[in-house]
């Protein structure tokens, strides 16, 4: 995460706990920010959303002190040619040309269009071949095939609309004195991001067919729609014998396929990894602080609330979601 990203993540923060604490000061003074920040945060972001929020720096380019415009087009040019050079080799190429500049010059002019990194590189190259539909040399190809290998060793998952593939977890909340222990049954659509989330007090086979029984599957059937697989880890709760496995058995009557994330890889399955840090964040880490639960219906009301709020108010910038809400993107 840049430090841009984390001062826009911080004012945001900032906006979302007003919103759930309904007091502007009390959410400042726990941010450390001022009301007059606040406000400022609150109108540039009404205006222009997040990228709004970022810092405005007050320093003016001094374009005397820039390369010429034919060096700095030789630089953007080669990050188009061969995008896997880095800056030392980009200068040494382009010293053989008779274009002196040097390997700090390459990196300036690639963050002045975002071409700082291998895999913005291969974005910026991607667009340009389909916008201009241009052929690709040998280079080009090999770069963009070594990207897509390394996206898929990373476990990058691919979808096509609501319900072709959701992911699902256990996350476990903790324990509450006179309670007991709490787990959460996690379950999202890799393609909306919307969410489900139910609590139990134990991790069985029993409880996630439960959970795709009670939440799951009667809302993807409200909307004219159908689970196709679902992606889970190896645990007991998810992997069983088909005919004994109350998870596997559900599954298998409700025809929709199983995938399984390779063992110790829990990357592979980081859609659900992310959204329990989120739950934790936004909604436990507030919630156990202002309330003290007896029961866990109490819990489980509680975030039922938050999980609307995040499923149709609550804007993503992930993938497929554009800055969008998870509701405004269930439909094929």
């Amino acid at each position: 995460m840049t430090t841009s990203e984390k001062v826009i993540k911080n004012k945001l923060g900032l906006l979302e706990l007003s919103q759930q604490l309904g007091n502007v000061s009390r959410a400042c003074k726990i941010m450390g920010y001022s009301r007059d920040s606040f406000y400022r945060f609150k109108e540039l972001y009404e205006q222009g959303g997040e990228l709004a929020l970022q810092e405005i720096s007050r320093r003016k380019p001094v374009i005397k002190n820039r390369v010429e415009e034919h060096i700095e087009n030789a630089v953007v040019q080669m990050a188009f040619e061969n995008p896997a050079l880095g800056q030392v080799r980009v200068s040494n190429e382009l010293r053989k040309r008779g274009i002196m500049v040097s390997q700090g010059g390459v990196r300036s002019i690639w963050l002045r269009h975002d071409l700082e990194t291998f895999q913005k590189r291969l974005k910026a190259l991607s667009a340009k071949v389909e916008q201009e539909g241009i052929i690709l040399d040998e280079t080009q190809v090999a770069a963009l095939e070594k990207a897509k290998a390394e996206k898929q060793a990373h476990g990058e998952i691919e979808t096509f609309h609501p319900g072709f593939l959701v992911a699902q977890d256990t996350y476990y909340v903790g324990h509450i004195k006179g309670v007991g222990h709490i787990y959460q049954q996690t379950v999202i659509d890799t393609y909306s991001k919307i969410g489900f989330a139910k609590l139990y007090d134990r991790k069985n086979a029993l409880v996630a067919a439960d959970m795709l029984n009670d939440r799951v599957v009667p809302f993807f059937e409200q909307h004219d729609l159908r689970v196709m697989r679902m992606l889970t880890d190896r645990g007991t709760e998810y992997c069983g014998n088909r005919e004994t496995h109350e998870f596997e058995l559900y599954l298998a009557i409700e025809d929709i396929d199983h995938s399984k994330i390779k063992a110790k890889s829990p990357q592979t399955n980081g859609i659900c990894e992310r959204f329990n840090r989120t739950v934790q964040n936004e909604f436990y880490a507030i919630a156990f602080r202002k309330k003290i639960y007896t029961s866990i219906d109490q819990l489980q009301a509680d975030l039922d609330a938050w999980m609307n709020h995040y499923n149709a108010e609550r804007t993503h910038s992930g993938k497929y979601c554009f800055g969008k809400t998870p509701m405004s993107r269930n439909s094929r």
